[in-house]
Order: structure tokens, then C-alpha cells, then sequence
């Protein structure tokens, strides 16, 4: 069966002038970095050929739907097939010419977390630590998140826990970070995972049921800012 596999170095029939920066070009480029052919890429995305082509074409108009499924298929964020490369992730940029690294108070440090957002749970496990991300939400002054009975971010109950959450202002050099240790407790009361259910912020981004829900009482609140002169 013939197989239109891209050399190495080679230019895609069908992704426009070397240098375009096309979603044809995108696909033809991560088509030759997984090893795949146009034919095997249609097929796991569930399209035909003929659509694939035309699909690579468009520049707006094209079903959502259809190019999510061929971004899940070339392993790329949907956003990044779409629209190009994203922007390169916080400190690859030359630090300030004169950095101010200051403390936040526990006020502070509460008033940077807002209400909800994602951020890392450190969890002592087996030989190692282990930091995973993980969606929360603020509730009085406690780390509310939710995640699969014994999946990998399951405090267990009454364990010591790190929590951290930061923001970074890659254009201008600045940026906070807030730590927060403590103990885990799971969180059963049926009302209070319901208001907490409700909230925005609330729904994982990893999907599932996720049915676990865990609170970080803190025991030290600590957090640094970073900014210029």
C-alpha cells in the first residue's frame, strides 16, 4: 500500500511554502515527529483523508470538534494547532537587571490565592516525595481539592502535606509564590462537599468522578514576591 510518510528534512506536499506558519505546515511537522503517515493520522482521528486535507487549509471556519480530535491524535494542546507555539514557559527570559525579593505577609500570601485556581500538592510517598498539580479552591482559610481515592494526590488522612501555588509575569520579571504546609484531612460532610461542588473553580480539569475531597489545615502559611526596582 503506498504511504505518503514524510522524509526527514523533508517539505509536506501539502503544508504550504517552507517557513508557513499554517496548521498544515504544524500537522506535516508533528506528523514527522511521531512517524506517521497522513493516512494513519485521518484514521485515528476518525476523518477521511480528503478532510484532513481540507481541513489544513482553513484558517477559521473548521469544525472544533474535528480539530480537537486531530490535536489529541498529533499529542499537541489544541490552542497550539490552532494558533502556532505558544509562548515559552516562565524564566526563559533574561532575569531583571535589579530583582526585589520580598516576604509576603500571611495576609498577603491568602489575598494572592484569591479564591480558586491550580496549583501543586506535595505528598510524602513510598521512597520519594511526589508534587502533583491539582485544581483548589480556597475555603476560609483552608486548601480545599478533590481526586480519586487511591489515586497518586490522595492525601491520606491526617498526613502532613505541602501546598504551593505561584504566578509568574514573564514580560515584566516579577511574580509570587505562596507555600502553605499542614495536615490532610478528608472532607465528609455531605452539605459542605456540596457548596463546595457548586463553586467555580471546583470541576477538576482532569475530569472523572474524583469523589475524594481533601482539606489542607495549614500550620505555616508562607509566600515571596519577586519584582523590580
Amino acid at each position: 500500500m503506498h504511504s505518503d510518510r514524510p522524509r526527514p528534512g523533508a517539505p509536506d506536499a501539502n503544508s504550504g511554502r517552507p517557513g508557513d506558519d499554517t496548521i498544515a505546515t504544524r500537522c506535516a511537522v508533528r506528523r514527522e515527529q511521531l512517524g506517521l503517515s497522513r493516512d494513519e493520522v485521518a484514521l485515528r482521528a476518525g476523518m477521511s483523508v480528503a478532510y484532513l486535507n481540507h481541513l489544513e487549509t482553513l484558517s477559521d471556519d473548521f469544525d472544533p470538534a474535528a480539530l480537537m480530535r486531530l490535536a489529541a491524535v498529533l499529542e499537541m494542546p489544541y490552542d497550539e494547532l490552532k494558533e502556532g507555539p505558544r509562548e515559552p514557559e516562565p524564566g526563559q527570559q533574561a532575569a531583571a537587571a535589579r530583582p526585589v525579593l520580598a516576604r509576603l505577609s500571611e495576609d498577603e500570601c491568602w489575598q494572592r490565592l484569591g479564591t480558586h485556581g491550580i496549583g501543586r500538592i506535595g505528598l510524602s510517598a513510598g521512597q520519594a516525595p511526589v508534587i502533583l498539580p491539582v485544581n483548589f479552591l480556597v475555603d476560609g482559610r483552608t486548601i480545599v481539592y478533590r481526586t480519586e481515592a487511591g489515586g497518586p494526590a490522595a492525601a491520606t488522612e491526617g498526613d502532613r502535606v505541602a501546598f504551593e501555588a505561584d504566578h509568574m509575569d514573564e514580560h515584566h520579571s516579577r511574580g509570587w509564590s505562596v507555600l502553605i504546609t499542614g495536615t490532610a484531612r478528608h472532607l465528609t460532610d455531605r452539605g459542605a462537599v456540596a457548596l463546595l461542588a457548586d463553586r467555580p473553580g471546583a470541576e477538576p480539569w482532569a475530569g472523572g468522578r474524583r469523589e475524594l475531597w481533601v482539606r489542607v489545615h495549614p500550620e505555616q502559611v508562607t509566600g515571596r514576591t519577586i519584582h523590580t526596582r
